[in-house]
């Protein structure tokens, strides 16, 4: 799940629900993409509750789950292959 939560693609749209809730015309005009790529690249963290997506008249509502969100990226298990890579790098480069 890290991996998809770090994408650009997705992490883009993440930054802007970051403070709150935005709707589609909003995420689409900012972000420059339409509706169904916005859902297509959100599709695997609305899969595991990390956003939430609801329909408010022809609007789309998306919501964060900050919790969710900062509890994953906060776990030491999720960052130990990138602590492990960054020793590897740096004693290759001395």
């Amino acid at each position: 799940m890290i991996e998809t939560l770090t994408d650009p693609d997705v992490s883009m749209i993440l930054v802007e629900l970051e403070n709150g809730e935005k709707d589609s015309i909003y995420l689409t005009e900012k972000l420059g993409i339409t509706l169904d790529e916005i859902k297509a690249r959100l599709s695997n963290v609305t899969a595991y509750g990390f956003v939430t997506m609801n329909q408010n008249g022809d609007r789309t509502i998306f919501r964060a789950d900050m919790d969710k969100l900062n509890g994953i990226m906060e776990s030491d298990e999720n960052f130990t292959n990138i602590e492990d890579g960054l020793t590897e790098l740096d004693q290759y480069l001395n």
